[in-house]
């Protein structure tokens, strides 16, 4: 279960990013309230996650999935180019959190 919560986690750290991009600044309201929110929901599921999994598997898990994400849909929503070196980047984060997630063993 606890993957999962690690899951959703990484989904509000997108979620974060994405509003982040948005808020411009802190300088709209709405994106701005969106990045609190999800920074809450994804810290508090990372936080649920972190009981079971080790801090060393969970963290970087996060961090990985967030960044995957955020460059995927920064390349869907805000036209963001892709290189071969930003797609070989994401690839390596794909890899490492691959890893950890075989090596955690759960």
């Amino acid at each position: 279960m606890a993957w999962v919560w690690l899951g959703l986690a990484a989904v509000f750290e997108v979620i974060f990013a994405l509003a982040m991009k948005a808020a411009d600044g802190f300088t709209k309201p709405v994106p701005t309230l969106v990045v609190i929110v999800a920074a809450g929901f994804g810290l508090w599921f990372l936080s649920i996650a972190m009981r079971t999994l080790p801090v060393g598997v969970a963290y970087p898990v996060w961090v990985g999935l967030g960044a995957v994400g955020a460059v995927a849909f920064g390349v869907i929503l805000f036209g963001e180019q892709l290189s071969p070196l930003k797609i070989a980047s994401v690839a390596a984060i794909v890899a490492g959190v691959a890893g950890l997630k075989i090596a955690s063993g759960s």
